[in-house]
């Protein structure tokens, strides 16, 4: 009698912890399934990932990527434009579901939320002069006293020359427009800085400059989610390698970081 009771004890147990799990994902996939939107929260500004254009809308990598996410959940894309030194506690705070603002991530933040997996290194790059095209191909042939490398005085740029390519001459200038205009002007070899300038700066300048776009400093960028829910976050890393490996994220990259068309959306 006892051995039966408990047969049924378990099973009815069984049966109550499948039926949790068939109706809870997570308590940001829930809400997003429950209201229909994915709310995403970004600070306008930051070149090329999320921008405010010219007729009012947002619009860049971020928010392209945003979109996509949101039509491949089946909910609507709910923009929370949001100052940069509000973004975190709007987040904590639940209006909205999700960062995707190109924030690096860092133990302090790390301290107060959870990240995905790096979606873009957003490091140091090189523009070089085209005279050297196929000559550099990384910042270690760079290394050598008969090259002149540009860049922003101050910047981690800067550092990175500093302590990786230190036997070449540097040069530093106060704005990163007349740092770059030296490599343009033949009067340096290289201008390094960081990776989305340089993607902007060479769109434009077509001819002029060659982009070394694989960033050779580590600065990851990550979408940032409320502590303690796994599940949101196995959803955004799935998410991530899913859109690599099919080759929709490399078709947003080259949107923003390789073609300079949407510059009269801004400009």
């Amino acid at each position: 009698m006892f051995k039966r009771k408990f047969t049924r004890i378990i099973a009815a147990a069984t049966l109550l912890l499948g039926a949790s799990a068939s109706v809870s994902a997570g308590p940001v996939l829930d809400d997003i399934a429950k209201t229909g939107e994915l709310r995403v929260c970004f600070d306008a500004g930051y070149m090329p990932f999320e921008m405010k254009s010219k007729n009012g809308s947002f619009i860049g990598f971020d928010i392209d990527i945003g979109k996509m996410m949101a039509k491949q959940m089946g909910v609507k894309y709910v923009p929370v434009n949001t100052a940069w030194d509000g973004i975190i506690p709007t987040l904590l705070t639940g209006k909205c579901h999700m960062i995707n603002a190109g924030m690096t991530i860092n133990a302090k933040r790390n301290m107060r939320v959870n990240f995905a997996e790096p979606y873009i290194i957003v490091g140091q790059s090189i523009l070089l002069s085209p005279e050297l095209e196929g000559k550099i191909k990384s910042y270690k042939d760079l290394n050598d006293s008969k090259y002149t490398i540009a860049t922003k005085l101050g910047t981690t740029g800067e550092q990175a020359i500093k302590r990786m390519i230190s036997k070449a001459k540097l040069n530093v200038f106060e704005t990163q427009s007349d740092a770059v205009l030296e490599v343009a002007n033949g009067k340096a070899d290289a201008f390094i800085y960081d990776m989305p300038f340089n993607a902007i700066y060479a769109s434009q300048n077509n001819g002029k400059v060659v982009h070394l776009d694989q960033p050779f400093t580590y600065e990851p960028l990550g979408w940032a989610v409320a502590q303690g829910d796994m599940d949101m976050l196995n959803f955004l890393n799935n998410f991530l390698r899913q859109i690599k490996g099919d080759g929709s994220y490399e078709r947003v990259y080259n949107k923003w970081f390789k073609d300079n068309s949407w510059l009269s959306q801004v400009q």
